[in-house]
């Protein structure tokens, strides 16, 4: 698992240390102005973005491309094409929130290494900007990148950020993920949610004969692999707390087991063998159990099985199906899915299947929960009317929400910030899933690049 080193930036262009390597990379003593400096308390007019009361416009912001001291080439281009590169990966990410309105780095002018952090406030005015995000990229001696990430109030002319990340030249992307999810946190005061993974299955070919992978990608559908084959079906994959390993469900030689893959040893190993499964098997939050359906005798229930193997536990006994089990994020709850009461409901119990209780009371069935990462909001699919959506209500059951309005949506998972959902969406007509996101206010939904059909997303928490 590789991970970016966060440095803090004093002064642009001095002495930075990579972690690992600890050696002094120099550069033009270009001095912060002492009202500039970042940290300094919080104004009553400081620029924010206002989620509770709703946005009425989004925010306007400048991003133009970061500029280099001295072009330099690398296995990812020169350092110059990188600073377009990255402005363009910030750009993306925080237009596409729904919350900001930006100029990226082909509308905005260039601007010079010695104004990243001595702003010329006076050129932007006709952009009409609230906000403006500059940084730099320089090639260091050791093979790495230094990138910097500035934030500043164009009303106040005051710096609100300022970070900087030593990564590798192939994790350019993730400097710029880093740096877009400081500047949505220091503007929303929400969790970054940028620069994760998510974990889905690909699929292929015709209905009765699909081909369905593993696959990993950034949030953004970048840096997209598969991770298997395809020759065995895969379903409903879940990344470990700590991005290490998948859980997922595989029919090898037509017969349903559970697997657990490692990211680094890059194999599968087995779990679970010779059950019957609904829906997805998934880790607790502390990553030791991996929770999962399993029938027998006609009746479905939930079971744990620790991460590392062993004899499944079981934790409900009702008649009927009990399925799609998710934890509370302090571990202590599961909601889960059932049709004791005669149709698709949710309930909650305690995580040794103890006091349990149903919380969904409204029109249609209720499919897939997910607990948000926040521990405020269930997320589920609704289905009634012939229809599937994407809703969200309290774990107590209130406050029930439907976001999505196709025909066709299932299957949510939380962003590691627990504002936005993603989930797949089957296309009118051929019934081919895609992959979809929409956030809180379900206003802002948006497609997913794949390369193949997509379907069961898991998104990932923040990376290291």
């Amino acid at each position: 698992m590789r991970k970016i080193v966060a440095i803090g930036i004093a002064v642009l262009g001095a002495t930075f240390a990579h972690a690992a390597a600890a050696q002094p990379v120099q550069a033009p003593p270009i001095q912060v102005p002492p009202a500039q400096q970042a940290g300094g308390a919080q104004e009553d007019d400081e620029l924010v973005v206002d989620l509770e009361g709703g946005q009425s416009a989004p925010l306007p912001i400048v991003i133009p491309a970061m500029p280099t001291a001295s072009v330099t080439a690398t296995t990812a281009g020169s350092t110059d094409e990188l600073g377009r590169k990255l402005s363009s990966v910030i750009d993306d990410d925080l237009r596409n929130t729904g919350l900001f309105r930006t100029v990226g780095p082909n509308s905005a002018r260039p601007i010079a290494y010695s104004e990243v952090n001595a702003p010329n406030y006076g050129s932007w005015a006709t952009f009409g900007a609230q906000a403006l995000v500059q940084g730099y990229v320089r090639a260091n001696s050791n093979g790495t990148l230094t990138v910097g990430c500035y934030l500043y109030d164009m009303s106040t002319q005051a710096e609100l950020l300022r970070q900087g990340f030593v990564v590798g030249v192939g994790d350019w992307r993730r400097a710029a993920h880093k740096c877009a999810d400081a500047v949505y946190s220091r503007l929303t005061g929400e969790g970054p949610y940028f620069d994760s993974q998510v974990v889905y299955v690909a699929e292929r070919g015709p209905k009765n004969r699909r081909i369905k992978q593993l696959a990993i990608m950034d949030y953004d559908g970048a840096n997209h692999r598969f991770l298997t084959n395809g020759q065995s079906i895969v379903l409903t994959p879940r990344l470990s707390p700590d991005q290490g390993r998948i859980v997922f469900m595989s029919y090898e030689d037509d017969r349903p087991a559970i697997y657990i893959y490692d990211m680094k040893a890059r194999r599968q190993r087995l779990l679970v063998s010779n059950v019957n499964l609904n829906f997805a098997p998934r880790f607790s939050p502390d990553g030791r159990w991996v929770l999962f359906s399993m029938a027998i005798a006609g009746n479905t229930d939930l079971y744990r099985v620790s991460a590392s193997g062993g004899t499944p536990q079981r934790l409900t006994t009702s008649p009927g199906i009990d399925t799609g089990g998710s934890y509370s994020p302090d571990g202590r709850r599961i909601v889960f899915e059932s049709d004791r009461s005669g149709s698709q409901q949710l309930y909650v119990m305690d995580a040794d299947g103890s006091n349990q209780q149903r919380i969904s009371f409204g029109g249609g069935r209720y499919a897939t929960p997910v607990w948000s990462p926040r521990g405020d909001l269930v997320a589920f699919t609704r289905i009634g009317g012939g229809a599937f959506r994407i809703g969200i209500m309290s774990p107590g059951g209130g406050g029930e929400r439907l976001l999505t309005e196709s025909w066709g949506d299932e299957g949510p998972s939380w962003a590691p910030n627990g504002r936005v959902l993603m989930f797949f969406r089957a296309a009118p007509g051929s019934g081919r899933p895609d992959l979809w996101s929409v956030d809180l206010t379900g206003a802002n939904a948006r497609k997913i690049p794949t390369p193949l059909d997509g379907s069961d997303p898991a998104w990932g928490p923040i990376r290291p």
